[in-house]
């Protein structure tokens, strides 16, 4: 369905397809999605409440970690309700501005979610190469501005996107071939010389993930040489172990970037479903992983779990 004054060439409405040739199996795939995003939704919640109770833990590491679950929670609820209205009830309408709106926020905050791994490296690497300037170094106002920085970053990057897809006209129909709108499936609908579109999506994808990725690398190398000159070997063990949280969660981030990068390369003849479902995994994986790492590895924060569940425990009986 088409708008029919000559000023607006965009659909009223796309369909988002969910994932091609899986449809049958919608409901059953609904089932692992909706259990992902309501583990995401607790255990991001449940990070962010005990950081803000707990003043202990109002410090550099704390503060990013709820910057990282804030991210997380806004990542999954910008595509999981509608995505599960689309298995469910097979509600497949979302109106071009919505799409745009949905694809803003999925690509600046999945940014922002990187900007904040380098951050948090930043911080393990004060914490272990300067521990005595550690608190004059990172102090409040600096992580407002790394903060600000962040944000910036990402609505920079990702702003010119909507406006570039507005102008163009779609007349490869309104079949989205995805479960949400992402940057590159809504330009494969458009008519007319994509190649600024293409080529401004795929490099500034690169720039962030190797840009962003080096400096964490660059942060460990400097971090793995501190520790490697510490005198005993219980105190390398202590202080690598402060960063082993950190690493989980920028393995579970980058991780699935790298496995659906390598499969477009090295499996484009396959199925649109296995891209789809690597797509949806890089989406869901770091939401419901991170509160687990965090929650297992970190002692602070384990520690307050056990003693909000164990409090309310008490409470029932």
């Amino acid at each position: 369905m088409f708008v029919s004054n000559i000023t607006a060439t965009h659909p009223v409405v796309f369909l988002l397809m969910g994932i091609p040739g899986l449809e049958h199996l919608h409901i059953w795939i609904s089932i692992p999605f909706c259990s992902a995003y309501t583990l995401a939704v607790l255990g991001n919640c449940t990070l962010l409440f005990i950081i803000r109770v707990d003043a202990a833990l109002h410090e550099p590491m704390y503060l990013f970690l709820a910057m990282l679950a804030t991210i997380d929670l806004v990542l999954s609820s910008t595509t999981l309700p509608k995505m599960l209205a689309l298995f469910w009830f097979r509600d497949r309408e979302i109106s071009f501005h919505a799409c745009l709106i949905q694809m803003f926020f999925l690509h600046s905050f999945s940014i922002m979610e990187s900007a904040v791994l380098l951050a948090m490296a930043f911080d393990r690497y004060v914490a272990i190469c300067k521990p005595l300037h550690y608190t004059t170094i990172l102090t409040k106002p600096l992580i407002i501005k790394i903060g600000l920085a962040t944000v910036t970053r990402a609505v920079t990057l990702v702003a010119p996107l909507p406006f570039l897809l507005r102008r163009f006209h779609y007349c490869r129909g309104v079949m989205i071939a995805h479960c949400y709108c992402e940057h590159m499936a809504v330009v494969r609908l458009a008519c007319g010389d994509t190649r600024f579109n293409n080529i401004y999506g795929i490099a500034g994808a690169i720039f962030i993930v190797v840009l962003d990725l080096l400096f964490v690398v660059l942060s460990y190398v400097f971090i793995l040489r501190a520790v490697l000159q510490l005198a005993s070997k219980e105190v390398r063990y202590k202080a690598f172990g402060t960063c082993v949280s950190h690493i989980g969660a920028i393995l579970a981030f980058y991780t699935p970037v790298v496995i659906s990068s390598v499969m477009h390369r090295v499996a484009r003849r396959a199925a649109p479903h296995v891209h789809i479902l690597l797509a949806n995994f890089y989406l869901l994986f770091p939401p419901v992983v991170n509160p687990i790492i965090y929650g297992v590895k970190t002692k602070q924060i384990r520690v307050r779990v056990l003693g909000l569940f164990l409090r309310k425990d008490l409470k029932c009986e």
